[in-house]
Parts: structure tokens; C-alpha cells; sequence
């Protein structure tokens, strides 16, 4: 298969992510919300556990693949699927039973800082004078959207920001650690067993805090199911055909498009105010994602 057709086929399954993963959000917000009935570590496990069945599913009875792992696909997809899953998205979850959907994503957006910044670690390379501009800006993004917690002194609010924080990094190295492994399994095996790990070490956590029992209504089902379909399934799948397909810094261009759709459909759904503090760390934060880039793309032409 030649190079163009690959990067159509990558750009394709980007899209795929632009659009599915900025609802997640939404979705995410719905099932874990106060009152929903749903916890959110219990929903992350069974969401995860779904998904990776179903994955396994169309991997098997469809493309007739077999189940073999390697050593080495079995250690880094271990370890990439606690930091996608258990780390990243179960903090997510948390945050969301406290913070709205759009100001959730706005965080995240700041993921393809930080992989800028583990690449340059791992590359042993100093960060460009643009790169640390673009650090500064995002992190003053952050610090924007913020603003009405830091001054009123809301300490739920800072403390979901923090693990927000907390989920982009992890979720930025362990696609980075993904990247640069050389996995043999299709991405459906290895889209399910990153679940399979993260779902695992979730229902432990559940466990361990003990999170209350199930009664979900009738609206978190839907997003759960929501979630297990068009999140589990169909992006995440997307986003590792994505990583395979095309260079890192291409793929993390979804954080430019699922903070804009999660803002919008939190405003018209759930009436999620849109703030001057909202709308100023967007434009921040998108700014500093877009130095990042910038600055790869520069490094990139350079090397060539």
C-alpha cells in the first residue's frame, strides 16, 4: 500500500476521532453526573470491559485474526492501557461527576503539550525558545479557566483540574509509549487488550474505594451505551489506526476540533455556561497547541 493511501486511510480514522471523541465528553458528563446512579470508576470498568469484548469480537468471528501476543505486545499494551485508561480516562470520569463536559476537554486539549514535551525528553533534545512559549501559554490557558476557582477558592473545582492534568499527561505518555513500540497486533487486539488492562485495574479502584452500588437512570444507560460504541469501539480503534498511520503530531490534532464540539454540545444540551474565563483558555489554550505544532513541523522540515 502505497504512502498517499495510507495517510487517506489515516485521515479518515482522524475525522473519525475529531467527531466522536469531542462527544465523549458530553456522554461522559450524562452517565457520572450528580444523580445519575453510576460511579464513575464502575462505569469506566464496564464501559472499557464491553468494548474490549465487542473488539475481540470483530477481531475474531469478522477478520478472523488470532488472539497471539507477543511478549512484547502483552508488556506495552499493558502498560499503555493503564496510562489510556485506568490514569487517563478513569480521571476524566472522576473529574466529571464535579466540573462540565466542555471545561473537561478544554484541559485535555493541553495533551499534545505535553507529549511535545515527553518527546523531547526521550529525544534527549533541549525545547525550542517556541516550544517553551507555547508550554507557557497553554499553562496560562489552564490558569484562565480556572480563574473563577482560584479566586472564589473552590478546592473541588482546582482538585478536579489537577486530575484533569493529571489524565493528559498520562494519556500523552502512554500514546507516546505506544507509538514508539513496535506492536504486532491489529489494532482491534490491541485496542482490546489496552481495555481489557485499564478495565481491570478500574474495577479494582472501584473496589478499593468503594464506590457505591449501581442504579443508573435511564439517560446514563444511553450515554454508557454511547460510550462503549462510539468511544470504545469505533474511536479508540480509530485513534490507534490513526497513531499507526500517521506521525504523532498530525494525530493530535484532534485537540483542536473535540473541545470546540464538547463546549457546543454541552451548551445546547446540557446548558453549560460559555464563559468570558471559558472562551479566554480556549483561545489560549488553542494557541499553545497550535505553537506546538508549529514548532514540529519546523523541526521536522529542518531534519529533512
Amino acid at each position: 500500500m502505497n504512502e498517499n493511501k495510507l495517510n487517506t486511510y489515516g485521515l479518515i480514522h482522524l475525522c473519525i476521532v475529531y467527531v466522536l471523541w469531542g462527544s465523549t465528553y458530553l456522554a461522559i458528563r450524562i452517565a457520572v453526573q450528580d444523580g445519575s446512579g453510576f460511579p464513575p470508576m464502575i462505569m469506566s470498568a464496564t464501559r472499557v470491559f464491553a468494548g474490549s469484548l465487542i473488539l475481540l469480537g470483530i477481531a475474531r468471528f469478522i477478520k478472523q485474526e488470532s488472539f497471539h501476543l507477543t511478549r512484547n505486545d502483552t508488556i506495552v499494551l499493558a502498560i499503555s492501557g493503564l496510562a489510556l485508561w485506568w490514569i487517563g480516562n478513569g480521571l476524566v470520569a472522576l473529574a466529571e461527576t464535579k466540573v462540565d463536559s466542555g471545561y473537561t476537554a478544554l484541559i485535555i486539549a493541553c495533551t499534545p503539550i505535553w507529549v511535545a514535551i515527553i518527546e523531547s525528553r526521550l529525544d534527549r533534545k533541549r525545547p525550542s525558545f517556541q516550544l517553551i512559549i507555547s508550554l507557557f501559554i497553554g499553562i496560562a490557558g489552564i490558569a484562565v479557566l480556572n480563574w473563577p476557582a482560584i479566586s472564589g477558592g473552590n478546592i473541588g473545582d482546582l482538585r478536579s483540574a489537577f486530575m484533569l492534568i493529571v489524565a493528559g499527561l498520562s494519556w500523552g505518555a502512554g500514546s507516546v509509549y505506544q507509538k514508539r513500540s513496535d506492536i504486532q497486533s491489529s489494532p482491534e487486539i490491541s485496542s482490546a487488550v489496552q481495555q481489557v488492562f485499564g478495565g481491570i485495574a478500574l474495577f479494582v479502584t472501584s473496589l478499593l474505594i468503594n464506590e457505591p452500588a449501581l442504579s443508573p437512570s435511564v439517560s446514563a444507560w444511553w450515554a454508557w451505551g454511547y460510550l462503549i460504541i462510539f468511544g470504545s469501539v469505533i474511536a479508540f480503534t480509530s485513534f490507534v489506526k490513526a497513531l499507526t498511520l500517521l506521525p504523532p503530531n498530525v494525530v493530535f490534532t484532534y485537540a483542536y476540533i473535540n473541545p470546540v464540539i464538547a463546549v457546543i454540545l454541552g451548551f445546547i444540551i446540557l446548558n453549560e455556561p460559555i464563559t468570558r474565563w471559558t472562551l479566554g483558555g480556549a483561545i489560549l489554550v488553542i494557541i499553545g497547541v497550535l505553537g506546538v505544532f508549529k514548532d514540529q513541523q519546523k523541526t521536522m522540515s529542518l531534519s529533512h
